[in-house]
C-alpha cells in the first residue's frame, strides 16, 4: 500500500472521508482543495482557484468541480458528489470510488459494474492550469466522458448567488470552450484532447451547501452556474481535460502533462510529503516571490513570512528562494515596520514582531551562508532602519524606552502574533512590555552588532554597543520572578502577567539571548510539563482559569480560545532550538520524538501536510488551516537542526 492512500472502506465512509482534505497549487498562487471523496464542504474548496491581479489581487474561485459522467455501452455512471440544502447528497458518486492515493498525483480509482477507470489532478507549475487525466483501460462498444462546470467566479472569501448579471454565454475554443461570467474577469477554457459535442443549456444550481462553513458559523449555502455539458468519446486509452485562464493547442495537453510529471516529487514518505507541502507556500507573481501563510484561507503575512522563511527555504538547502522572498517584501516596509497582512496598497503594518523576525530570518540565513559581511553590505540599511525607527518611536506606540526596552501597543490593538480580537477587544491584550518582542529586540541589536564588527562600522557599534551591554540585567529585573521561576509574558506598569504561555520559550531559542542558561532550563522545564503536547505547544497552561482546551464554535468562541489553550506546531521551532542550546546533542533523541509525532498528520485533516493549529485536549484533533506555513517550516527546521547535530548536513548551495 503506498504512503498516501485510502482504500474504499473509508472512502465510501463519508463521515471519514470528507474530514480529510486534500490541496495541490501551482507556482503562481493558483491552486485546487477538495475532500479526498471530491465533495466539497468548504466556501474554499474549488478545482480552479485564481489569483486576480485585474481586480484585487485576491484569490478567486472560479470552477467549483466538474459533474462527470461516464457512459459506457449506454449506461449512465454519475462519478461526481455534491451536497445541497439538508444535507443531501446528489449525486453520490463516491460509492463508485475503489481507492484514493496521492504518492504522486491525487488519483482516484473508480469501479463502475465491471468496468475500472482513474482520474489524476495536476497543476502546472508555472501557469494558471490544471490537467486532468483519465485513464480508461478496458475496450468498450461504447463510451463517453460527459462534463458539466460549475462555475462561482467570486472572491474566497464569499459567496455567489443567481443574479441577472452573470454572463451565462459561451465561445467556442480548439476542442472545447470559453466562459466568463463577469468582467474583469480572466476567463475559463476547458478543452480536451480530443475533439467535443457541446450542448449549451445554462442554470443556476441553487443551495449547494458547505457544511464545515455552517459549522464555523458562517452561511454556507450558494448557487452554482452550471452552463452546459461537453461530451468526449473515450477513443483512446487516455483523455485529458486543460482548465486554464489561456487557451492552448489540445494537442499539446498530453505532452505538457509529461513534462509536468518529470517534475513532481513523490509523497512516498513523511520527509517528502513536507518538501512537497513547502514547495506549495511559494509563489511568484508579477515579478516577486512570496510565501502564502496556510491554505485555503491564509494570504501574504509578514509575520508568518519571516518565522517560515528559513524552514521553507535553508532548511531544503534553498539559500537563492530566501533572498528572492526577502527581497520581494523589502519595498513594502514603511516606517521601520512591515505589512502584518496584505501587499502593496492594502496592508497593515500592525505588528511589532515582524521586523524583529526579519532580523532574526537574516541572522539564520548569515549563519548558513557564513556570508555576514554580504548580508551587512546588502541588508545593513534596512537593520539600521528598523533599529532607529523603533529606538525612535513607530506606529501603534512601538518605541524603545529610556531602560533599553521595547513597549508596544494601545488600547483596542494586539501587535503581537498573539492578536486575536472579539467586538474591537484583544482576547490577549498584552500592551506594554512583552517578552518574546524585548528578546527578539536584544537579539537583533546584537546581531547587527556581530555585522557591524564585521564591517568595522564604528559609529554604529559606539551607538548601540551601550544599549546592548546593559539590556539582560534590565531584562531579568522587569520580567523574571525567582519565586516562580519563570519569566512575565508582558509588563506594564507596575502589572506583571505571570500566565504561562509559550512566549517566554522564543527566548531560549535566540543565539544572543538576555536570559541565562539556568533560566533557559527552568522556561523549558516548565514548558515541558504545562505546554507541551504532542503535536506543539499550547498557548496556555491547562491550569490557568482562562484555558481554552478545544477551538471550537462560531468565529467569536474560536477567536477567544485561538490564544487561550489552542496548540500551536510552529512554536515546537523555538522549543527546539531552546533544546539545542541548553543541551547540544543530547537533545537529539527529544527532537527525533518531536519531529516523527507529525508523521500521524500525513493521513488527516489536511493530507501530506500539517495543520495551522490543534485542539489544546487530547487527543489534539487539527483545526483551523488544513496546511500552514510555518507549521510545515517548524518541522522541516527541526529536521535540520537534528542533521546539524549529527553532522550530516549537506554542502550548502552557493547563492
Amino acid at each position: 500500500m503506498a504512503y498516501i492512500e485510502f482504500d474504499k472502506e473509508q472512502l465510501v465512509n463519508i463521515n471519514f472521508s470528507k474530514k480529510r482534505e486534500i490541496l495541490r497549487c501551482s507556482r503562481t498562487g493558483s491552486f485546487a482543495t477538495t475532500t479526498i471523496l471530491g465533495l466539497n464542504t468548504r466556501k474554499y474548496h474549488g478545482l480552479f482557484i485564481v489569483p486576480q491581479d485585474n481586480i484585487d489581487g485576491e484569490r478567486h474561485l472560479l470552477v467549483s468541480n466538474l459533474n462527470e459522467t461516464f457512459i459506457i455501452n449506454d449506461m449512465e455512471f454519475h462519478i461526481g458528489v455534491q451536497q445541497f440544502k439538508g444535507g443531501i447528497l446528489h449525486p453520490k458518486g463516491h460509492k463508485y470510488l475503489e481507492s484514493f492515493n496521492a504518492d504522486l498525483l491525487p488519483t482516484y480509482q473508480y469501479k463502475v459494474g465491471n468496468f475500472t477507470f482513474n482520474k489524476e489532478l495536476l497543476f502546472v507549475s508555472d501557469q494558471d492550469r490544471v490537467l486532468i487525466k483519465y485513464t480508461v483501460p478496458e475496450q468498450f462498444e461504447s463510451a463517453f466522458l460527459q462534463v458539466e462546470p460549475f462555475l462561482a467566479f467570486r472572491q474566497i472569501h464569499q459567496l455567489t448567488f443567481k443574479n441577472y448579471q452573470a454572463n451565462t454565454d459561451f465561445e467556442w475554443v480548439k476542442n472545447g470552450v470559453r466562459y466568463c461570467l463577469y468582467d474583469q474577469y480572466t476567463p475559463v477554457y476547458i478543452q480536451s484532447s480530443e475533439p467535443v459535442t457541446y450542448r449549451h443549456e445554462p442554470i443556476w444550481y441553487n443551495n449547494v451547501e458547505y457544511e464545515e462553513e455552517i459549522k464555523r458559523g458562517y452561511d454556507g449555502h450558494e448557487d452554482l452556474m452550471r452552463p452546459g455539458k461537453l461530451q468526449i468519446e473515450l477513443k483512446q486509452k487516455e483523455l485529458y481535460i486543460s482548465i486554464g485562464t489561456t487557451a492552448m493547442d489540445p494537442a499539446q495537453i498530453k505532452e505538457l502533462f509529461q513534462e509536468e510529471m518529470k517534475k513532481k516529487t513523490t509523497r512516498s514518505s513523511f520527509i517528502n510529503c513536507l518538501i512537497n507541502a513547502a514547495d506549495q507556500f511559494i509563489v511568484k507573481r508579477g515579478g516577486k516571490t512570496y510565501i502564502v501563510a496556510g491554505y485555503p484561507w491564509f494570504g501574504r503575512w509578514g509575520r508568518d513570512t519571516f518565522i517560515a522563511l528559513p524552514g521553507l527555504t535553508l532548511a531544503l538547502n534553498k539559500p537563492q528562494l530566501f533572498i528572492e522572498v526577502i527581497d520581494s517584501i523589502i519595498d513594502e516596509m514603511q516606517d521601520g515596520l512591515f505589512p502584518n497582512i496584505g501587499g502593496t496598497g492594502n496592508a497593515a503594518y500592525n505588528s511589532v514582531d515582524a521586523p524583529l523576525w526579519f532580523i532574526r530570518a537574516l541572522q539564520q540565513y548569515a549563519q548558513f551562508t557564513k556570508m555576514k559581511k554580504e548580508v551587512w553590505n546588502s541588508y545593513g540599511a534596512i537593520i539600521k532602519s528598523i533599529l532607529n525607527a523603533y529606538r525612535q518611536g513607530t506606529l501603534y506606540n512601538i518605541r524603545m524606552e529610556e531602560n533599553g526596552l521595547i513597549y508596544a501597543g494601545n488600547d483596542g490593538v494586539a501587535l503581537t502574533w498573539m492578536d486575536a480580537v472579539v467586538d474591537g477587544i484583544p482576547v490577549t491584550p498584552r500592551t506594554g512590555y512583552q517578552v518574546e518582542i524585548n528578546g527578539l529586540w536584544y537579539n537583533a541589536i546584537q546581531f547587527a552588532l556581530e555585522l557591524a564588527k564585521v564591517a568595522k562600522e564604528n559609529e554604529f557599534i559606539d551607538q548601540w554597543e551601550p544599549i546592548a551591554k546593559g539590556f539582560p540585567k534590565v531584562f531579568k529585573d522587569t520580567f523574571w520572578s525567582k519565586e516562580k521561576g519563570f519569566l512575565a509574558d508582558y509588563v506594564n506598569g507596575d502589572y506583571k502577567n505571570f500566565q504561562i504561555r509559550p512566549n517566554m520559550v522564543i527566548v531560549t531559542s535566540l543565539p544572543y539571548s538576555p536570559i541565562s542558561e539556568k533560566i533557559k532550563q527552568l522556561i523549558l522545564n516548565i514548558a515541558m510539563k504545562e505546554l507541551l503536547t504532542d503535536k506543539g505547544l499550547r498557548t496556555l497552561s491547562p491550569q490557568d482559569v482562562d484555558y481554552k482546551g478545544f477551538y471550537e464554535g462560531n468565529q467569536a468562541e474560536r477567536d477567544r480560545a485561538y490564544h487561550q489553550g489552542t496548540n500551536w506546531p510552529w512554536l515546537l521551532a523555538p522549543y527546539a532550538e531552546g533544546l539545542v542550546t541548553v543541551h547540544q546533542k543530547e537533545a537529539i533523541p527529544v527532537l527525533e520524538k518531536l519531529l516523527y509525532q507529525f508523521d500521524s498528520f500525513m493521513k488527516d485533516y489536511g493530507v501530506s501536510t500539517i495543520a495551522e493549529i490543534t485542539d489544546g485536549n487530547p487527543p489534539f484533533k487539527p483545526k483551523g488551516c488544513i496546511s500552514q506555513a510555518w507549521s510545515v517550516a517548524a518541522a522541516l527546521q527541526i529536521k535540520w537542526l537534528i542533521e546539524k547535530e549529527k553532522g550530516t548536513l549537506k554542502e550548502i548551495k552557493k547563492v
